[in-house]
């Protein structure tokens, strides 16, 4: 019997890059998708963590029959002179963590000493999840504050990051030497402000509370502040070179304009002048915001500004037609 020997032929050179450029093409046209549906995934979970957030915001008013502060600026010690800050700075993130499930960790800060005191060190820079967006892509360790200069603050603190800023309204009165922010700030978060549900005259459900704020752009904690640190930007973010740093308030908080010293101009989230002072975020044409009713929006950097602004306030009584954020 006469074996036959079998011939065997490999690919070609050209049916080999044949297959590389239908390979090339097909891992070009699904990665976009896939990319896509993990950024979906990663704003739900930032969504899920406003939302709990702002539960605890509602649970600290149920139990407390007012909502936080946006931070506590106490009656004793010596003001910051620029911004009449004092101690102990405790922030609207560490005055409802008892109603976040993080009641025991929170339970070891000592609100007589303050955030910057070396006893609170453990709770302060720590940064729990919930208050971390996914999306963020700026730095996530524990941060030095700095003074204006962007010398470390002499307290020689560190801070916890967050994603997420309460909002103060439409002006920035952190601009200016206020003994009291009464009369001034029109948001539901500002220092000192411990509202009661009967402040929020447009109503919780069209009155942003809380926002995102990536730290690729700026310093941002959920803790609390501290007299004469401010807040400088991260520059993670192109075009923002003229962006400057603002005062310790804006480590907490943000606002949406207008403001007297720029009548007309409002800044909604992602606006790309980029200031620390404003909610921005890393999910691509606008933010997460949670309303005072718990609910969560994605709004959009297309949003009318005189709507983002109008639900910036808590009790300017501007007319807010349905479906427009």
């Amino acid at each position: 019997m006469i074996a036959h020997a079998r011939h065997f032929h490999g690919f070609t050179l050209v049916e080999l890059l044949v297959v590389i450029a239908v390979v090339g093409t097909l891992v070009g046209l699904l990665l976009p998708a896939v990319q896509s549906a993990r950024e979906s995934s990663r704003r739900s979970a930032c969504g899920n963590n406003l939302r709990q957030i702002a539960i605890g915001v509602i649970a600290h008013e149920t139990a407390k029959r007012k909502f936080p502060a946006g931070y506590v600026s106490g009656p004793a010690g010596a003001p910051d002179p620029h911004t009449r800050d004092r101690a102990p700075g405790t922030g609207w993130g560490l005055l409802i963590a008892p109603f976040l499930e993080e009641g025991a960790f929170a339970s070891r800060y000592r609100a007589d000493l303050g955030i910057a005191h070396a006893d609170n060190r453990d709770v302060v820079a720590a940064s729990p999840a919930v208050f971390r967006c996914p999306s963020d892509g700026g730095p996530r360790e524990a941060f030095e504050p700095l003074v204006e200069s962007g010398s470390p603050h002499p307290s020689a603190a560190l801070l916890g990051r967050s994603s997420y800023v309460g909002n103060a309204g439409q002006r920035e009165p952190w601009s200016e030497p206020l003994d009291t922010w009464e009369g001034v700030a029109n948001g539901p978060l500002y220092r000192n402000s411990w509202l009661t549900n009967a402040r929020i005259v447009d109503g919780a459900s069209k009155t942003v509370f809380l926002g995102e704020h990536t730290s690729r752009l700026s310093q941002k904690a959920w803790a609390g502040t501290i007299p004469g640190a401010w807040s400088h930007p991260g520059g993670g973010i192109r075009g923002i070179a003229a962006t400057e740093p603002d005062a310790a308030a804006t480590l907490l908080l943000a606002h949406s304009g207008p403001t007297p010293s720029e009548p007309g101009v409002v800044h909604p989230p992602n606006d790309p002048v980029a200031h620390v002072c404003q909610m921005y975020s890393d999910h691509a044409v606008g933010c997460n915001v949670a309303l005072g009713d718990a609910a969560v929006r994605f709004v959009g950097d297309s949003i009318d500004r005189e709507i983002w602004a109008a639900l910036s306030s808590c009790d300017g009584k501007e007319p807010i037609p349905g479906g427009s954020y």
